[in-house]
């Protein structure tokens, strides 16, 4: 019962000393994405993400859509005809070619994410501005419920 006295008026005080201020959203979201643009494991996981997005499409069907296009029914061996399939008929070291190339692309994701790590602040600067221009044209709009003349 005596902490209840004791606790009630510290509950009904506010502590504006103590109180922190909360960080914007904004600026919390831009050091998270910076902190993930910056993490050198991220250009691993975005590669890996990106060669196996690239194997499923290489594995796509597309002997349907050739004849398709040609105007006629596909045959049976057309139907089981992929992506990788029509690729390697124009280049026979299509697949080690392709590899190749994946792995040529690491580099390049890195460049980009550090590239996109510069310019983060001034992108989040212009969404900020593009928000309050949207609020103020919001807040000039005219009011449906009010009676027209």
């Amino acid at each position: 019962m005596r902490t209840t006295f004791l606790i009630a008026p510290l509950m009904l005080c506010s502590a504006p000393g103590l109180a922190q201020p909360a960080p914007a959203p904004a600026a919390r979201d831009t050091a998270d994405m910076e902190r993930a643009l910056n993490d050198p494991a991220m250009a691993d996981k975005l590669t890996n993400v990106m060669q196996a997005m690239s194997k499923a499409f290489l594995d796509l069907p597309a002997g349907e859509v050739q004849a398709a296009v040609e105007r006629r029914k596909p045959t049976p061996a057309e139907r089981r005809t992929t992506v990788r399939d029509l690729a390697r008929q124009d280049d026979p070291n299509f697949d080690r070619n392709f590899q190749r190339q994946i792995a040529a692309a690491k580099p390049m994701i890195q460049q980009s994410m550090r590239a996109l790590t510069a310019a983060l602040p001034a992108m989040m600067q212009g969404l900020q501005q593009a928000s309050k221009a949207v609020e103020r044209a919001a807040a000039n709009m005219p009011d449906p419920t009010y009676p027209k003349r």
